[in-house]
């Protein structure tokens, strides 16, 4: 009886995945599926650690990150048949707080209907033709600009939230005291720690332990709980140790209940579809629309054409089997996400490691689905990570994502021009939105001066123009 449950099983697999097709098998998708969700499992922590900064609760937040996350990645294997996992994007979860919200002062529930409507715009673009035209309208060079320019807007927020450069009236920003732990503007500052979690993550990276990073954010944070117990009280002054090593500080605290809890999906009400379509709709909202869509294109599409490269969804004219599918599951993503409070959600690059265990079909993605479902009981954990240890392996995808850089063409000024100017202004400036409209204002006028008006593409045009237009009647 059992062996006939199992053949049923197994057939109803192959029939759903076509496994045989792809030259795989359960017990494979299953242990990629694993790798994948290990690898990207960060994502659990660190988004509500950086959304909750809008005003939003950090556990309806990481409930909706886990289940955003399950929900968009089984959607991608059950409709695409993709080994892809998806969650919130990481950079757009940054624009949406610290510019949109926290400089641009508008509510959160605005910047939902601004990640709605550009979701919205991508499935509309997925479903038409509209898709090939601006993949095929963007020079490579700003594409990869954009990965590069939020990785580093991303690096300099985990440089500050970690305590490792602080704000300076002379130079701006300067070194941080890697002696001090306690609290600062934004929230607990353990410098040393933090650079700790980096370089943890980094070294078991390159050696590819299998879940360098939530390894890494673990050591640290057991570093961080043996140091609150056996140091003297004289290493910290009164005020600081007071308020560090509170259990509400954020420091490091011990649950009382333990690390694992039934999940209380009421938490998850006060941000369930709060979606403010029709305070989004202002034309100086556009700027905002544009830049959720445009990072979440090139990232997906960068993502996707890379992992079907490793999965062998090529054939030898090029085509990309399934991509078509895998793109509309993506844009849809984004839209349902936004009901649960998520930035846009995006396929996430580090399914090519759960490709390289193996991976070939959806089963991968529905295993990483489950995976995250699962992951709602773990909310007494995230709350005990803390900011100094997750800051840290933000700090590690800004790197990661900064690699961008390697592939542009360094020898031809109008190229390399723009993209640095791109990915250094969207971490200065502290806009992604503005590091793309400079970008693209650059690009332009350093390709028209040298006479390159061929390489200037009519999508380019546009996009320039309509960044000029920004900066003349809506400023910065």
């Amino acid at each position: 009886m059992a062996d006939q449950q199992q053949s049923q099983s197994s057939s109803l697999l192959e029939k759903l995945f076509k496994l045989s097709a792809h030259k795989t098998n359960v017990k494979t998708e299953l242990m990629a599926g694993l790798t994948t969700f290990v690898t990207m499992s960060y994502i659990m922590f660190l988004n509500p650690s950086i959304m909750s900064k809008t005003g939003m609760p950090f556990d309806g937040l990481f409930l909706a990150t886990c289940l955003g996350a399950a929900i968009a990645t089984i959607l991608m294997g059950l409709y695409a048949n993709w080994p892809v996992g998806l969650a919130p994007g990481m950079g757009l979860n940054a624009f949406f707080t610290f510019t949109v919200v926290l400089q641009m002062n508008y509510s959160w529930e605005v910047a939902l209907g601004a990640v709605f409507l550009s979701g919205v715009l991508f499935v509309l673009m997925s479903v038409t033709r509209l898709r090939e035209w601006m993949l095929d309208s963007i020079p490579m060079s700003l594409r990869l600009a954009m990965t590069a320019g939020v990785g580093l807007f991303l690096g300099f927020i985990g440089l500050r939230f970690t305590g490792i450069v602080v704000p300076n009236g002379d130079n701006v920003v300067a070194l941080g005291d890697l002696t001090h732990f306690g609290f600062g503007a934004y929230g607990p500052e353990a410098p040393a720690l933090g650079l700790l979690s980096f370089l943890l993550i980094a070294i078991l990276s390159y050696r590819r332990v299998f879940g360098a990073v939530f390894i890494g954010i673990a050591i640290t944070t057991f570093v961080a709980f043996i140091m609150a117990m056996v140091m003297p009280s004289d290493f910290f002054t009164v005020a600081e140790a007071a308020k560090s090593f509170a259990p509400e500080s954020g420091f490091v605290a011990y649950p009382a209940g333990g690390l694992f809890a039934l999940p209380d999906f009421s938490a998850i009400a006060p941000i369930f579809w709060k979606v403010d379509i029709m305070g989004a709709m202002q034309v100086a909202m556009i700027p905002v629309i544009i830049t959720f869509l445009f990072v979440n294109i090139f990232d997906t599409a960068g993502t996707l054409m890379g992992v079907a490269q490793k999965a062998n969804l090529q054939d030898e004219n090029g085509h990309i089997e399934g991509l078509s599918k895998s793109l509309k599951a993506d844009s849809t993503a984004s839209v349902i996400g936004t009901a649960f409070g998520c930035p846009p959600v995006t396929s996430y690059v580090e399914s090519a490691a759960g490709v390289q265990a193996g991976g070939r079909t959806g089963l991968t993605a529905v295993t990483i689905g489950v995976l995250f479902l699962l992951g709602v009981f773990f909310l007494p954990l995230a709350q005990t990570l803390p900011g100094f240890a997750v800051n840290g392996a933000l700090i590690y995808v800004a790197m990661v994502m900064m690699t961008a850089l390697a592939k542009i063409e360094w020898d031809d000024l109008t190229e390399v021009a723009p993209a640095v100017i791109t990915t250094v202004m969207m971490a200065l400036t502290f806009s992604i939105a503005n590091g793309i409209a400079i970008g693209f204002v650059t690009y332009t006028a350093l390709k028209a001066g040298t006479g390159k008006f061929d390489q200037i593409s009519n999508g380019v045009w546009v996009i320039t123009v309509l960044c000029i237009a920004k900066f003349i009647f809506l400023g910065h």
